[in-house]
């Protein structure tokens, strides 16, 4: 039996840690797009997820969507990508009353995923992955969870706090 950490070098190519961002644009809607470099000077976090209206994918995105304000204390953005197409993005991301963006991976099919190492060819979806892009675009956490775990945020917060300077606010102050 192997570990997941044997499973997740099998399964996956993804961009590791001190890597520049690959820069794309991806609909959120039929007629506006988002592009990662929007939200340069800020830090970004990059969650891949296979597929909306799946149980895992809207536990993920629900639990990212309530800890909003704890990413926020870091002025980091959030946003979400699949290759569902942007009218399923849109149904899903009302239905869970998300406060981030989903952006639409769907054609060409997996384009960025691709570019991030986390596209699954075979199923035809993206990993569950999980990247943290500093406010100068380079990778600075990078994680693949099993398709089937809901990975948490303990490792994003945590890739958060270790940040060069910092802007988190903490009681009305500001730490650099």
């Amino acid at each position: 039996m192997s570990t997941q950490a044997e499973q997740q070098k099998q399964t996956s190519n993804a961009l590791q840690p001190g890597t520049s961002a690959p820069n794309f644009t991806l609909r959120t809607t039929s007629d506006q797009s988002v592009s990662l470099d929007q939200f340069r000077g800020n830090p970004v976090i990059i969650v891949f997820y296979p597929a909306d209206f799946s149980p895992v994918c809207g536990d993920e995105v629900s639990l990212y969507n309530e800890i909003l304000p704890e990413f926020q204390r870091y002025n980091a953005e959030v946003i979400g990508i699949s290759v569902d197409g942007v009218w399923c993005h849109l149904a899903f991301s009302k239905h869970k009353n998300l406060r981030f963006p989903l952006l639409s991976d769907f054609e060409p099919k997996g384009n960025v995923a691709q570019q991030y190492g986390v596209y699954r060819k075979k199923d035809g979806i993206t990993e569950r992955a999980l990247f943290l892009v500093d406010k100068d675009g380079i990778i600075r956490y990078s994680y693949v969870s099993p398709i089937g775990v809901n990975p948490g945020a303990d490792g994003i917060l945590k890739a958060l706090e270790s940040l060069p300077h910092s802007t988190e606010q903490k009681g009305g102050t500001t730490r650099t």
